[in-house]
């Protein structure tokens, strides 16, 4: 009696899909099988924000493409978020700008207001910053093509004396802290893209966060981990470290700062905060004896004036994280397979 073949299903047609772009497994999913491979191979460390240039470790370089939907809602846009984005990838691994570039895409008939003010935003992002935009690229695309606008930066930044996180260097009895509330950005998005009427009550928190990095540099290597939680939110970001850093992470739901109008609407929309893109905030893995001394320095700026401790690195199970309910449960925390909410930056 012969064994009948099982061969393993196997489809030559695979497409992209949405979620393919959105920060979850089906990211890491495309970058493992597809686009490391085709470019020469996985990295020797984790995957992150910013990548040390090779042969001068006091520097870092990152890029990043921008195609949110709409390219305005509250709090900010398209030209403004593509700073803030790049700046902060770039201060997640300890430095601070010291330029950056922007290539624009743009669709044929897109009002040229439109762009100038778009642009201008960028600008004056930057300016407040204090980096400056040193070369770039435009490139007009025919109606159709593009969804109007598409914004690519490129960022430099230079090491914070005494800082050195990464992904893969936060311990077990690590506090766990965030500085900030999480989901305004992901809600105001997707309010103003359906019409939802959310907007009145929330306003994206996109904004720099190189200054509240540097503030930080006293605590120095007592500092293991940044990560701003933007595409898949905080659950990507705690997933991401607890996998490269081989720990578990144990947070609680009555610590989360969750603003009651983001609850409501991710009531109302069946959303989860905790996956929903952030863009003014971070978190951080700390030495436990550096945490109030941490959470002083955030609280003393305004971007991290409502910072609080969220959780602790624990042994394991390695790269499991855990939240602890308000009812005294306990729950996994999965990576998300993809966003709920596309194009959000």
């Amino acid at each position: 009696m012969t064994t009948p073949n099982c061969p393993v299903p196997h489809r030559e047609d695979e497409l992209v899909l949405m979620g393919h772009g959105a920060g979850g497994r089906l990211t890491a999913e495309l970058l493992e099988t597809l686009v490391l491979p085709a470019l020469g191979g996985p990295p020797a460390g984790p995957l992150e924000d910013a990548a040390l240039l090779p042969g001068l470790p006091e520097l870092a370089v990152t890029t990043d493409s921008f195609v949110v939907s709409p390219l305005a809602f509250p709090g900010g846009d398209i030209g403004s978020l593509a700073v803030h984005g790049t700046v902060n990838d770039l201060a997640m691994r300890g430095t601070l700008p010291v330029a950056l570039t922007l290539s624009v895409i743009a669709e044929e008939g897109l009002p040229l207001a439109e762009l100038r003010s778009l642009l201008g935003s960028a600008g004056k992002a930057a300016r407040e910053v204090g980096v400056p935009f040193i070369t770039g690229d435009t490139k007009v695309v025919g109606h159709g093509a593009a969804d109007r606008l598409f914004l690519n930066t490129t960022g430099i930044g230079r090491r914070i004396h005494g800082l050195s996180p990464s992904a893969s260097r936060a311990r077990a009895g690590d506090a766990v802290l965030l500085s900030g509330p999480i989901g305004l950005h992901g809600t105001a998005v997707l309010s103003t893209r359906e019409g939802l009427g959310f907007e009145a009550d929330i306003a994206s928190d996109t904004r720099p966060l190189h200054r509240l990095v540097a503030a930080l540099a006293p605590y120095g290597t007592h500092v293991h981990t940044l990560r701003d939680p933007t595409r898949g939110g905080l659950a990507a970001s705690l997933n991401e470290i607890a996998r490269d850093s081989s720990i578990g992470v144990e947070i609680d739901e009555n610590t989360l700062p969750v603003p009651p109008a983001v609850a409501a609407a991710c009531d109302l929309l069946g959303l989860d905060p905790l996956i929903v893109a952030n863009e003014g905030c971070l978190v951080a893995f700390v030495s436990p004896e550096t945490a109030d001394g941490v959470l002083a320095a955030m609280r003393s700026l305004p971007e991290g004036s409502e910072a609080v401790r969220i959780g602790e690195a624990v042994d394991g199970p390695a790269g499991r994280v855990v939240l602890r309910t308000l009812v005294g449960a306990r729950r996994v925390v999965d990576m998300p397979l993809g966003e709920q909410l596309p194009r959000i930056c």
